[in-house]
């Protein structure tokens, strides 16, 4: 029995110019309304998921930063090392051709447990040049992030299950990108939207017809509802 529902946003709740998906915010809201709670798991910095969260309505908590960052009933805990990852950001920046690309995403100054890079420099370079370092290297197709390899979207799912009281196998993780492969791994249902990268595509469960958020109405349709 499905206990939770855990969503990305980036190419999941919004397409491909990050404008969210009426569909998915109906079907969030019909899940709530059934008395199962939505956890948003993403990239994104805590106080943008925070405001997702009070808009949409979701009760699950949420995990920002990918996997940095766990909020549940107004409890924060920050669980990624954020200097590993900037030291390895200034070595990045110090030891790549054309360090100008090297720059970080809009709003860095709230991010308190990763990097975020524009992707105005391949992920290629970045994973070449940054091969010793202890970092992970995701491409969310929106951002380059360098995070502490200690924590992921799937541990932190974890522990927010944990809070929740309830198991990982109870819940269905919906995703897209890269980045969403630990938090998918972690879950009991593993949904790929249609707009999914193929390593998500092929440890899923069920990849969806349609893309972004009809992706995930589609999923829920055919598993809760």
């Amino acid at each position: 029995m499905i206990k939770a529902v855990a969503l990305d946003v980036d190419g999941t709740i919004t397409d491909k110019t990050r404008k969210a998906c009426i569909s998915a915010i109906k079907t969030i809201r019909t899940v709530e309304d059934m008395g199962i709670p939505v956890v948003i798991v993403t990239g994104n910095i805590s106080c943008f998921v925070n405001a997702l969260s009070i808009l949409f309505g979701t009760t699950g908590g949420f995990v920002a930063e990918n996997g940095g960052v766990v909020e549940f009933q107004g409890e924060t805990h920050v669980l990624g090392d954020i200097d590993k990852c900037q030291r390895a950001y200034e070595f990045l920046k110090s030891n790549t051709e054309g360090s100008s690309s090297v720059e970080k995403v809009e709003y860095s100054r709230y991010r308190v447990s990763e990097i975020a890079l524009n992707r105005s420099i391949p992920v290629k370079t970045v994973k070449d040049v940054l091969k010793e370092w202890d970092v992970e290297i995701y491409d969310s197709k929106f951002a380059i992030h360098l995070t502490d390899p200690s924590v992921n979207k799937g541990s932190s799912l974890k522990f927010l299950a944990g809070k929740m009281g309830i198991s990982t196998d109870e819940i269905m993780a919906v995703g897209d990108s890269e980045n969403d492969l630990d938090f998918l791994k972690a879950s009991g249902v593993k949904v790929a939207v249609s707009n999914a990268v193929p390593e998500l595509k092929d440890i899923a469960d069920y990849v969806t017809e349609k893309p972004y958020g009809d992706g995930v109405a589609e999923a829920v349709e055919r598993f809760i509802l």
